[in-house]
């Protein structure tokens, strides 16, 4: 790695490191204190949230609400509603009729903490609670500008986007999926979520429709990336390193690039692919530098 490279990888640890930490907090005072005697789904809720990861999705929204000059505050809304509907998706996914994981990011799932009830119902409300941020006035002052965010956010998690994707991950055992029918149930499943958070930074910026379309390109070809370089996890790693089961994926018979194109195939894909969705943000310059990075990091991370 060049030194170029080693320094725009340090920065974009660093840059990274700081978003969470500025998500983290925004999703600590809009979350709901427990109290009542519904307190223990408000509880549900903090603890999913709380199991952590990267806060990828918020740090997207805030690095493109940065370029396009939005201010930081509204970007932090929306880095936390898309982070609400992420974690809402991972409640979902690990209950025993989805993928039926008992730990995540090496916590024990939601409903492994509480009870299957309770981990739908949080679900339930954290999707909720993420439109509710999107469509509050202290998110944006421009009506049009909320509604633009709630219906992306809209489109991106429904039957024609990360739900749709997921029906297509639990029937795929079941047909014999080609490289087309992966990377379209990727790109529904993953990159849907991924789509929203990069175009939302132009949206608050009210940026023009070139500067969007260049960030959904990005997205698409990120989110591409990262769900390669998580199937190569599945496929490589141990539980220990990637704080999740490993191996589920040919346990179930599923088809993944990874299965399909082997192991070193699939590594060259997700660079070839990462190499791309930079070059979509080129025009920008260094002001884009860490985002330009970013593709190319994930598909290196081993966990």
């Amino acid at each position: 790695m060049t030194t170029q490279a080693l320094d725009s990888a340090s920065r974009l640890k660093s840059e990274m490191t700081a978003a969470a930490d500025a998500v983290n907090a925004e999703l600590d005072r809009l979350l709901p204190r427990p109290t009542g005697h519904h307190a223990r789904v408000q509880e549900a809720m903090r603890y999913a949230i709380q199991v952590g990861g990267k806060r990828m999705r918020p740090f997207l929204v805030l690095e493109g609400a940065k370029l396009f000059g939005a201010p930081r505050d509204r970007a932090l809304r929306a880095a936390a509603a898309i982070e609400m509907m992420h974690t809402y998706s991972l409640v979902h996914d690990d209950l025993p009729c989805m993928d039926d994981d008992d730990l995540r990011r090496g916590w024990p799932t939601t409903h492994k903490k509480f009870d299957e009830a309770t981990a739908v119902l949080a679900g339930d409300a954290l999707l909720t609670l993420a439109f509710e941020v999107l469509v509050h006035p202290e998110t944006h002052s421009s009506t049009e500008v909320r509604c633009t965010l709630a219906a992306l956010l809209a489109r991106a998690s429904g039957s024609e986007g990360m739900v749709g994707g997921q029906m297509m991950d639990i029937v795929a055992p079941e047909n014999d999926f080609g490289p087309d029918e992966v990377a379209l149930l990727q790109r529904m499943k993953t990159g849907a979520l991924f789509e929203f958070s990069c175009e939302a930074g132009p949206v608050l910026g009210e940026a023009g429709e070139q500067d969007r379309a260049r960030f959904r390109a990005y997205a698409h070809d990120l989110g591409l990336a990262f769900q390669i370089a998580d199937d190569l996890i599945d496929a490589t790693s141990t539980a220990e390193k990637a704080g999740k089961a490993v191996g589920k994926d040919a346990e179930a018979g599923k088809a993944t690039l990874v299965s399909i194109m082997g192991i070193e195939g699939a590594r060259a894909e997700a660079l070839r692919v990462a190499a791309r969705a930079a070059d979509a943000l080129a025009p920008y310059g260094a002001e884009a530098e860490v985002l330009r990075a970013l593709p190319v990091f994930l598909v290196e991370r081993d966990a």
